[in-house]
């Protein structure tokens, strides 16, 4: 069964092995992010893990300044067992609850993940300067 849960600093390995072992919007730059992020997002912003059998299977996060989901992975022997769909609700239900009406996002295009946000009810508004879809979502 599964659980969410906020994350923890003692996670930070655990949501490593899950970011470093993606199929897609893999990290190709390790400095792009870092623990110290990774560690900010965990105390101070919207971070949440889903867990199965006491081991986490996902991560999500959102900024809870700007609304920006800035994470959203799973584990893939776990995927397609709603454990991406469930953080991603529960992550923009907490957002919600802020205050703000709007989320966003950037993702490659073309992707999986494009795929799966545009499901959600995700709009693509436009590229970034780097190519990267950017989406909102009415909260």
């Amino acid at each position: 069964m599964r659980h969410l849960r906020a994350a923890r600093r003692e996670d930070l390995a655990r949501i490593w092995e899950i970011r470093n072992g993606v199929r897609e919007n893999r990290l190709t730059d390790p400095d792009a992010v870092t623990d110290e992020d990774v560690l900010w997002y965990i105390d101070q912003a919207v971070f949440l893990v889903a867990e199965v059998d006491g081991v986490i299977v996902g991560f999500a996060s959102g900024d809870h300044l700007n609304a920006w989901l800035f994470a959203l992975f799973v584990d893939p022997a776990h995927e397609g067992q709603g454990h991406g769909r469930a953080l991603h609700d529960a992550v923009l239900a907490r957002l919600a609850e802020i205050g703000h009406r709007q989320a966003w996002l950037s993702t490659d295009p073309g992707t999986r993940a494009a795929g799966f946000y545009a499901a959600a009810g995700w709009h693509e508004t436009g590229r970034q300067a780097d190519g990267q879809s950017v989406f909102v979502k009415s909260l």
